[in-house]
């Protein structure tokens, strides 16, 4: 893997800076063989040493643009083309320089756009080559076809190392993304068989507690009917439900532990709110800038702590999502206590959902009704006829 990440990223210049300082080193380093050539070379050191200089430090300047601005750094290169043509002393730097651009534009841009570059860069110089004057074709004593096949091929070499070197870095690249989407699926995959796997626990567990509190009631009922006529069975049959009482609070809590997972912190086990909670949450909601009233209707019941926290988060999700689009706006929370039923209801006076939009669908009404279809009750929200927002929750008392 990181080896493969290495080569991926070894064409690719993070920081223009730091690309730069290395193709400036580059440059040196070309002109320093230059000069060793160039001292090596009577027929060289005989010319013109200041234009020879000159005309491979500017042959050098677009070598340490090749990363940071390849276009610039071609069209830079171009006028040195008249080098030959004006029979100036030509440098080593030049063809290194065409060479060094050549492979850059290859290893670096899509195959239209090195191939373009390319033909910028060639076209003119072969051409160039084919127009030498014929004193100079006596120097080299060679044709120009000649001499022009010889750099084309030269070049052709280059652009094709290049797209080589191109090709390898992107299929470097596919298999890192490739092995980083592996990777994260297997810790998905890991993380849900985890979860799975507490699951099943979890249901095993339950189903132990669910029997133990079954036996629990059983012999509670048989308790009951012998208290008068046989304490001391009644008193066997108490013995008894204080054991499995014990013994299903222990599969509970290992059952709790089972599904509470590594992130949970211990505010997230603190008692759940219900119905005394609900004046607190209208308080708060007040303070967030969305006046609210709670009104309570009938007797209020004694409800199961599942069934007072169901009511509790459906005006709580109501409320908050009142608050963020109801705009200016007053919102009313009803409680109406019957006989075999609890209706809640919530709504709001605000400018009602946007066009386009469901004021709270998702995740929030999604739970709403979730919590209400698990004790059997209906869950009914939209638009107010007089404007606002209604949320209508209908739950069994019993």
């Amino acid at each position: 893997m990181k080896s493969l990440r290495a080569w991926a990223s070894a064409g690719r210049s993070r920081d223009p800076r730091h690309a730069f300082t290395a193709d400036c080193r580059l440059a040196l380093v070309v002109l320093t063989v230059d000069a060793v050539a160039t001292w090596a070379s009577p027929e060289q050191r005989a010319g013109n040493l200041l234009l020879l200089a000159l005309t491979a430090v500017y042959s050098a300047l677009p070598v340490t643009l090749r990363r940071v601005a390849p276009w610039p750094a071609l069209l830079l290169l171009l006028p040195t083309l008249a080098v030959p043509l004006l029979g100036a002393p030509q440098p080593v730097t030049l063809p290194a320089a065409f060479a060094i651009l050549t492979y850059t534009v290859a290893a670096r841009l899509s195959l239209r756009a090195a191939t373009a570059a390319a033909l910028l860069l060639w076209t003119p110089a072969l051409a160039g080559v084919l127009m030498l004057p014929e004193r100079l074709i006596g120097e080299h004593g060679v044709p120009p076809v000649f001499l022009a096949l010889n750099n084309g091929l030269i070049g052709l070499v280059v652009f094709l190392v290049g797209r080589a070197v191109h090709g390898r870095r992107v299929t470097a690249r596919a298999l890192e993304e490739r092995a980083i989407a592996a990777e994260s699926n297997q810790r998905a995959l890991a993380e849900q068989a985890v979860a799975d796997e507490r699951r099943r626990i979890a249901r095993e567990l339950h189903d132990v507690v669910a029997h133990n509190v079954s036996v629990m009631g059983v012999l509670a009922t048989g308790a009951r009917r012998v208290l008068r006529a046989n304490p001391d069975t009644a008193d066997e049959a108490l013995t008894t439900i204080e054991e499995t009482s014990r013994s299903a609070m222990r599969e509970l809590r290992r059952m709790l532990g089972v599904l509470r997972t590594e992130t949970e912190t211990d505010t997230e086990m603190a008692p759940q709110p219900g119905i005394a909670g609900l004046e607190e949450l209208a308080d708060q909601v007040r303070d967030a800038g969305l006046p609210t009233t709670l009104r309570i209707d009938g007797t209020p019941a004694t409800l199961e702590p599942g069934v007072a926290l169901t009511v509790y988060r459906i005006v709580q999700e109501a409320l908050t999502n009142a608050l963020k689009h109801a705009g200016p706006a007053t919102a009313q929370v009803r409680l109406s206590f019957g006989i075999y039923w609890l209706i809640v209801e919530v709504f709001d006076t605000g400018r009602g959902p946007a066009p386009g939009s469901e004021h709270g669908a998702g995740h929030g009404l999604v739970g709403m009704r979730e919590r209400v279809a698990l004790y059997g009750g209906t869950l009914r929200v939209g638009p107010r006829p007089g404007g606002g927002f209604r949320v209508y929750a209908k739950i069994p008392v019993d």
